[in-house]
């Protein structure tokens, strides 16, 4: 590439075609459905980490209930 940081050819560029009316299934490349599976992999984990998270919280709030009945 030249020092000049006007170049336009294009090199080094990554270009992500747009969907179009003729290319409507067009789903990318492996590295795109791979990085796809990984987000939606994420997503779940998140998701088990929160409900799991919820349920800890509210079995938390139900012993302490219990026992402040206990107690008195």
């Amino acid at each position: 590439m030249s020092g000049n940081s006007n170049d336009n050819s294009g090199q080094g560029m990554i270009v992500n075609p747009k969907p179009k009316a003729d290319n409507q299934d067009w789903d990318g490349d492996d590295a795109d459905r791979a990085d796809r599976l990984r987000f939606e992999e994420e997503q779940a984990m998140i998701r088990e980490q929160s409900e799991a998270r919820a349920a800890a919280k509210a079995l938390a709030e139900h012993k302490a209930t219990e026992a402040a009945k206990n107690a008195k």
